[in-house]
């Protein structure tokens, strides 16, 4: 072969294999990704990292868990004040103190109390004195020695008398003077300027801000204890209505708080509030906590657990499985094998990990519930 023929065939052969190897190269449009809102095929790297599974309905047990905070329990905590001016002579109550209903707390001695009690005495001679008058001018009357008019003028002076007598007395029990005192002969009464101030309940005292020798005004702004059951307190949490007709008075729960992990109070949900929030549309819950071991403490930030598994059915779906974009949720529907459609959902909090989707999904359809950030970055690198 003469050195002519011999330099056409490798050229021949050069573009016969350079043929070949474009033919085996995808077209530029085969590796532009779809829009966000079609379908568009997965990238072959990350389908090891993507997992899917079908929608149902939630299992029995699922509990819809709620934002809120431990408080003291209605008509288990008082905030006492002084009915009365003094001052402060003794103060027996201490932060901490567990105390008993009828328990003195402190106290005052008032100059109220030895004004109202000298003005009593006085109405009480008066009303003695009026009695023996108008009996007086009786028997005088029938025995025709005094005019009928000055019968009559007797019988006002003593209903005078009667209720000068009762206002007397009122003021002073107003003044927390104790009734069977004032039941007794006037000579056998022990009332004096001091007053005994009692916790209206039986509790801990949690707050106290009184000390011996300073004055009190009766303000009932002047808070000088605050006596609490800690025993038993509750949970008040926010609700969005949404979420209403899954709850229902004396359904189940369990409380959390982040000084306590893993540890769950159990507690009843008692009462559902009438009113919806206009700024936050959520409607308070309050749920009874027992709290015999004193560890849950008010104010503490708290999660109310409810378990809503029996009351209606509803579609549940990882936390995971769920993006946001532009202020919006969605998922991914899976279409057919390796394609996948972005799906607008609503949906609200059941735990830590999967949450309720309200609108957007139906049963039987299969969604990405791994890896959905990984399409969602694809898309964008392809927009």
């Amino acid at each position: 072969m003469s050195a002519h023929m011999a330099s056409l065939a490798i050229t021949m052969a050069f573009l016969i294999i350079s043929g070949c190897g474009k033919s085996d190269q995808a077209s530029p449009s085969d590796s532009v990704a779809a829009p966000l809102a079609k379908t568009a095929p997965a990238p072959a790297p990350s389908q090891s990292r993507i997992e899917t599974a079908v929608v149902e309905f939630s299992p029995s047990h699922q509990a819809l868990t709620l934002s809120g905070k431990v408080a003291y329990g209605e008509d288990r905590y008082s905030k006492i004040s002084s009915p009365l001016q003094g001052r402060v002579v003794e103060v027996r109550a201490h932060l901490g103190d567990r105390v008993k209903a009828g328990d003195v707390l402190l106290i005052v001695d008032s100059p109220d109390i030895a004004q109202a009690y000298s003005e009593y005495v006085k109405e009480d001679s008066e009303l003695q004195y009026a009695t023996r008058a108008q009996d007086l001018a009786k028997d005088l009357y029938e025995n025709k020695a005094m005019p009928l008019k000055d019968l009559k003028q007797a019988e006002n002076e003593l209903v005078k008398a009667r209720a000068e007598f009762r206002r007397a007395k009122e003021r002073l029990l107003s003044l927390r003077v104790p009734a069977d005192e004032l039941t007794k002969p006037l000579d056998k009464q022990k009332i004096t300027s001091r007053f005994e101030m009692k916790s209206p309940l039986t509790g801990i005292v949690v707050e106290r801000a009184v000390t011996p020798g300073q004055s009190v005004g009766g303000d009932p702004g002047q808070v000088l204890f605050t006596v609490a059951d800690l025993d038993m307190l509750q949970v008040l949490a926010d609700l969005y209505e949404r979420d209403l007709a899954l709850v229902r008075e004396g359904q189940f729960a369990k409380v959390t708080v982040e000084a306590y992990p893993g540890v769950d109070f159990p507690a009843t949900l008692a009462a559902i509030g009438d009113v919806v929030d206009p700024a936050t549309r959520t409607i308070k819950v309050r749920a009874w906590v027992n709290n015999d071991p004193h560890k849950l403490k008010p104010e503490m930030f708290a999660r109310l657990h409810l378990d809503v598994g029996d009351a209606t059915q509803f579609i549940a779906v990882p936390r995971e499985a769920v993006l946001e974009a532009d202020g919006k949720q969605f998922v991914y529907v899976v279409e057919e094998p390796n394609r996948y459609v972005k799906r607008e959902v609503k949906i609200s909090n059941i735990s830590t990990d999967q949450v309720r989707v309200l609108e957007g999904l139906t049963r039987g359809q299969r969604i990405v519930i791994k890896g959905a950030v990984l399409i969602k970055g694809q898309e964008v690198k392809g927009t």
